[in-house]
């Protein structure tokens, strides 16, 4: 079971809002999660986005996979590099 911190989307149509989530990779994109760690909202200017730290640090260590995208907004966040300065 790979376990993967991804976006699941919500929100109206034309009016996306997305959930940063930690699930299963074979569940839906919109389906069962595990833990909500943070939200993003591409329609403010600019658009804003948030994590619990906390929660995020822990289930990058315990190995979750990151897609591409939230990988960008942890390196926004300053997220990703105190993730890997503890793991180095």
């Amino acid at each position: 079971m790979a376990v993967k911190m991804r976006l699941a989307r919500a929100g109206a149509k034309k009016k996306p809002y997305y959930q940063i989530v930690v699930a299963d990779e074979r569940y839906k994109r919109d389906g069962r999660f595990i833990e909500k760690v943070g939200s993003y909202d591409p329609n403010q200017e600019p658009a804003a986005f948030t994590f619990e730290e906390n929660k995020t640090l822990q289930w990058l260590q315990n190995g979750a996979q990151v897609t591409d995208t939230v990988k960008q907004m942890l390196k926004k966040a300053g997220i990703w590099e105190k993730f890997t300065t503890k793991a180095a």
